[in-house]
């Protein structure tokens, strides 16, 4: 859901400043924006996928794939986090006419701002939750190999 809310956010964005008109002081391009920071949000999409896959599947496989694909969300949030910060610190004042367009950029950058706490905390319990069920694999697996053997002596 909040992949989805994320990509929204980052086509209201490219519309917003796609619109802009270029002025006396340029157009305003924020670091988020070159970089398609919003967009990220697809790969919280494809990480509830696998979460939903690992939920009805549960193999080892399908375990450290959600693993590496929740750690990978976490990695991006800190990046994201970090060109959101910097973005909303340095403010070059645009020209004229795009000073709204600018300033309702900064305010969706600050909405989303607020998001990313969630989404980490969302990514890191999932992959704390992915590592308990590999290490309670692996021991259930180690159980059934030393009762096996157990029954062969």
């Amino acid at each position: 859901m909040i992949g989805i809310f994320h990509v929204f956010m980052w086509y209201f964005l490219l519309v917003l400043y796609k619109g802009q008109i270029k002025g006396a002081f340029g157009i305003y391009e924020p670091i988020t924006y070159k970089t398609g920071c919003t967009l990220w949000g697809i790969f919280f999409i494809i990480a509830g996928v696998f979460i939903i896959a690992v939920t009805k599947y549960p193999t080892r496989a399908a375990i450290i794939c959600t693993l590496i694909i929740n750690i990978f969300c976490i990695i991006t949030t800190i990046t994201a986090v970090t060109l959101t910060i910097i973005e909303l610190s340095y403010f070059n004042s645009p020209s004229y006419r795009n000073y709204g367009q600018a300033k309702l950029g900064r305010e969706v950058s600050r909405i989303l701002l607020f998001f990313y706490p969630l989404e980490f905390s969302v990514a890191l319990t999932y992959s704390v939750c992915s590592c308990s069920n590999l290490v309670r694999c692996n021991d259930q697996q180690n159980s059934v190999l030393s009762i096996r053997e157990s029954a062969f002596h």
